[in-house]
């Protein structure tokens, strides 16, 4: 049994400096990893941002620790938070713990971890580019200076994807081959093999999710004869909801796409676990969890490939991973559904936090 301590700083994604209050934390995908340790009969401590503390109280199953953040107009805790609270705690209680686990190589808390205790800490890779801020300025600064320098000695670096691999080998000597996505605890999803008549999209309704060409793109699949009683479910919340709506009625959809706004998880894998396919056409992203959800939902992906899931998707067959994917695909995954529901059903356990935890204790012992 070990002693682990996860730096997470970064609970949940924000698309502006304004970061959204929550309810609960409970949903965010580290909160499942912290869970899949638990399991394993290990001692899990999350350590956080107190500007990611949910509105409400709650019991959690592990001590999650909430740090102020310092030096806010410089450090945005949205992008690159710093902690002295945070750093004053590791210094302090490092020996309380056999492994650290820390997110990001471009983050202060992974730096309090490797110059601290090195020989513990696993840094957890999910960015594959330089961040846009300021030119990339300062993430390149990070990496050619920072962790080159500073940071080489940690115990290794896993990555969450192939193309996380090969970004941050460029300035990190001991990078894993093993690569860890994100857990889930799949006891929350049940799946199904006979499916509605229907297709489905979960996610903030914002531009980079680029709903407004999914729907274009179903406009012309609707068309197909023998496939325009197919309905389009779309799930979330955001700024582009109205303009959705009126692209909907605009190309005659708004009789077969149901917006269905932000639903509790629980209501949402009802709708993914029914539908034929997930659908996915972000114009930016890199480790979705409503994609790993789909998948245990015994639910295929057609998704383009900027998430960094749609290397397994392709090599597994959980549906079909390409760019610019269009109507024959949308038809491709009805038509070809039954052995793609099967596949994913096949896949559900290399998806869960228990297998993604058993594999960060196998890569750390292993040096």
């Amino acid at each position: 049994m070990s002693r682990i301590l996860i730096l997470n700083s970064i609970l949940y994604t924000s698309e502006t400096d304004q970061i959204p209050q929550v309810k609960t934390i409970r949903d965010t995908m580290i909160y499942g990893m912290c869970l899949g340790f638990l399991h394993l009969g290990h001692n899990v401590t999350l350590a956080a941002l107190e500007d990611y503390k949910p509105t409400e109280e709650e019991q959690y199953e592990f001590p999650v620790l909430f740090f102020k953040s310092d030096y806010k107009r410089i450090f945005k805790p949205s992008v690159l938070p710093y902690s002295s609270g945070m750093k004053k705690y590791l210094k302090e209680h490092c020996n309380d713990f056999d492994i650290v686990i820390s997110s990001e190589v471009f983050q202060f808390q992974s730096l309090y971890a490797a110059r601290r205790c090195p020989h513990k800490t696993i840094i957890w890779q999910e960015l594959t580019t330089h961040q846009n801020k300021f030119h990339k300025l300062p993430s390149k600064f990070w990496y050619n200076v920072v962790a080159r320098f500073f940071m080489r000695n940690v115990r290794c670096v896993v990555p969450r994807s192939r193309k996380a691999a090969d970004f941050v080998r460029q300035w990190m000597p001991n990078v894993s081959r093993t690569i860890i996505d994100h857990g889930i605890d799949i006891d929350k999803f049940k799946y199904l093999t006979d499916k509605k008549r229907q297709l489905i999209s979960s996610s903030q309704l914002i531009y980079r999710k680029n709903v407004d060409g999914l729907i274009r793109k179903f406009a012309k699949f609707h068309q197909i004869k023998g496939y325009g009683d197919i309905r389009l479910i779309i799930a979330g919340r955001g700024e582009e909801e109205g303009n959705l709506k009126k692209l909907a009625t605009e190309l005659g959809l708004k009789d077969c796409i149901d917006f269905v706004g932000f639903l509790p998880q629980t209501e949402l894998n009802e709708y993914i676990r029914d539908s034929y396919a997930f659908l996915v056409n972000t114009r930016k992203d890199l480790n979705m969890v409503s994609i790993p959800e789909s998948i245990v939902s015994g639910t295929p992906i057609l998704t383009n490939l900027e998430p960094a899931s749609a290397d397994y998707i392709a090599a597994n067959s959980l549906g079909i991973a390409k760019d610019d994917w269009d109507e024959t695909d949308m038809k491709a995954m009805i038509d070809n559904n039954k052995q793609f529901v099967s596949n994913c059903i096949a896949y559900r356990n290399n998806l869960t936090n228990i297998h993604s935890a058993r594999l960060f204790i196998n890569v750390f012992n292993k040096g």
